[in-house]
């Protein structure tokens, strides 16, 4: 894709489509869907409206590739974190600490684009609503995905609900984004990921357990 901007007084040149949707990103991020407006975008992007329509098609069109766009270039921690060959507790440390720093770098908008993006949305952007929770559910799954992985390999109990615990560390990190948003420094959202990373099974715990059990079944008397 190779559109045509003309600037004042001089030939038409080409603009940088990747330059432009991470104008639009940054925008999305900082208002959200809807109240990011056209007039918004033409001035971010260095775009006439029919620029935009032609590159993009339409306002929605370009959010779903901001989103594309945002997750290729803002979630590498998360990735990198979940698919590190570390143990669990590692793992989730390095989740947790990277969004804390990833919710709050400087000369970005606060928190996270799939967390802030809809967060009330009218009837008429409920198909973006839906398609933001459906990134969050991915996040969610992948976050399920590295817990199973640990437990079959005895880092964590085995009585531990996966599904569960996801659901809690997901939402811990939508906390996180929203305080961000509000203005907490990444030293006040590393707090809440250490308090939350508390909360997960020590390594070992599983086999500890089952090594006390063994111990308390061999002193029993024989009938």
């Amino acid at each position: 894709m190779n559109k045509l901007e003309k600037p004042r007084g001089g030939r038409p040149r080409a603009f940088d489509p990747d330059r432009a949707l991470d104008a639009a990103m940054h925008l999305f991020w900082e208002h959200g869907y809807e109240a990011t407006s056209l007039a918004m975008l033409r001035e971010a992007m260095g775009l006439t409206p029919p620029q935009i329509y032609n590159a993009f098609t339409d306002k929605e069109t370009l959010f779903r590739k901001a989103l594309t766009r945002y997750h290729q270039t803002e979630i590498g921690f998360a990735l990198d974190a979940l698919s590190a060959p570390v143990p669990t507790r590692e793992a989730i440390r390095r989740l947790l600490l990277g969004a804390a720093e990833a919710y709050s770098r400087p000369g970005k908008p606060g928190g996270c684009l799939f967390v802030s993006g809809a967060l009330a949305t009218s009837p008429q952007a409920q198909a973006i609503a839906d398609e933001l929770k459906a990134y969050r559910k991915a996040s969610e799954a992948a976050i399920a995905g590295r817990l199973a992985k640990g437990k079959a390999v005895g880092d964590l109990p085995e009585n531990l609900s996966v599904e569960g615990f996801a659901k809690y560390l997901a939402g811990v990190m939508n906390g996180m984004s929203i305080q961000a948003r509000d203005g907490a420094s990444v030293e006040e959202l590393r707090v809440l990921a250490q308090t939350a990373l508390a909360a997960l099974p020590a390594e070992g715990q599983n086999q500890v357990a089952s090594s006390k059990e063994r111990s308390h079944a061999g002193s029993l008397p024989r009938g």
